[in-house]
């Protein structure tokens, strides 16, 4: 089993790499004195745990997009309702420190006349019930939107302006103050997590050492999910899914399985990015957010997995910085370097990297030495 998990030595360095972030980031900021030169300052650690959140959202994308042929551009709706689950559960948390000092009722709910909690907040008070929606929630409407949508045959462009519309429709809905999740201001002004206090430099390290965790776990079962059989299903279905239908094989199965499987672990990035970010509203839900997430993929290289992740981390610290340095010209620089990635990098960042380690591989075997084992990034 290990052998078909880390075939190559992309998804070891990757791995190790992740690792290494998860554990001396945090470990640089609380335990280096803060006139080091090597510690990471307090701004910065939640910034990169939200890298590390869009990296595994980029890991759910690829999964489906990379190895499925199925182009979401609607991912952000999941990602957004795992991110609304925890917010619930940290809204809860606020009791009595809120502005109006309600028990139960969050300060927006009193601001807006709410006489009692309604239903579907109850439970949210518990930890392990928010932890289950988090999965839940998101894998429940991929369940349902995928049961109609792949039993229809809608495939290609369709399905890709279909998943828009929901994501759309979703943002819509959540901006009104009657839905009963802060309207346009969302969840905010968050107070504590599981009894620690969300603000401190403690509970951020160990914010973004579960991030750095849950991306390698993600990466971990999507790498599984690849190299097994369905894995080789969910290929066939991409290349020629008419010939695997003919074959014998429920292609809609299959589809609706790897799709909830997505969307549950955009949830679980989206869990993790609301108590780093410190607010959820419905801007999450926006279809431009969803087709930023499929150039990351793209741009660090689709079907690759540690490609995915990749792009995430290089297009978010890059708007990063133009947002800083030229904040009106952000987006005709993602626009321009998707169209570049298009026409010049197929294959995104990560294959241009291991073009040019099996060139230098061949390079070798032209002078007479023994080279190394040629990762394959696309395993």
């Amino acid at each position: 089993m290990t052998r078909s998990l880390f075939i190559d030595r992309t998804g070891w360095i990757f791995l190790a790499i992740v690792l290494a972030v998860a554990v001396l980031v945090p470990a640089s900021n609380l335990f280096l004195p803060a006139g080091s030169p090597f510690r990471v300052p307090d701004y910065l650690v939640p910034l990169l745990g939200k890298y590390l959140c869009f990296a595994l959202l980029a890991l759910s994308i690829d999964l489906i997009w990379g190895y499925c042929g199925i182009l979401s551009l609607g991912h952000g709706a999941f990602f957004a309702l795992g991110g609304y689950a925890m917010g619930m559960y940290l809204m809860r948390q606020i009791g009595t420190r809120g502005v109006y000092a309600d028990p139960i009722l969050p300060d927006f709910m009193v601001f807006l006349n709410y006489k009692e909690l309604p239903w579907f907040w109850h439970g949210f008070d518990m930890f392990w019930f928010a932890a289950i929606m988090v999965v839940v929630v998101p894998g429940l409407l991929a369940f349902v939107f995928g049961w109609f949508a792949f039993r229809s045959r809608v495939t290609g462009v369709y399905l890709s302006i279909i998943t828009q519309a929901m994501t759309f429709a979703l943002m819509l809905a959540f901006f009104r103050n009657d839905m009963g999740f802060g309207g346009n201001n969302g969840l905010t002004d968050f107070k504590d997590i599981l009894g620690y206090n969300i603000q401190s430099g403690e509970t951020r390290a160990v914010l973004f050492l579960l991030s750095g965790l849950a991306l390698a776990g993600g990466y971990i079962l999507c790498r599984f999910i690849v190299s097994s059989k369905l894995g080789k299903v969910l290929v066939a279905i991409r290349d020629a899914e008419s010939r695997t239908r003919f074959i014998g094989y429920r292609v809609e199965n299959y589809k609706l399985a790897v799709f909830v499987i997505s969307a549950m672990i955009a949830g679980v990035a989206g869990a993790l990015y609301v108590p780093q970010i410190g607010i959820i509203n419905p801007s999450e839900f926006a279809p431009a957010a969803s087709i930023e997430m499929v150039i990351w993929v793209a741009v660090g290289g689709r079907g690759t997995l540690v490609g995915a992740a990749l792009g995430a981390l290089v297009v978010n610290a890059g708007k990063t910085w133009f947002t800083g340095v030229l904040p009106d010209a952000w987006l005709f620089a993602l626009g321009l370097l998707f169209v570049l990635v298009t026409l010049f990098l197929p294959k995104g960042i990560l294959g241009v990297i291991t073009d040019g380690w099996q060139r230098t591989q061949r390079r070798f075997r032209s002078d007479g030495s023994v080279p190394a084992p040629v990762p394959n990034a696309a395993e």
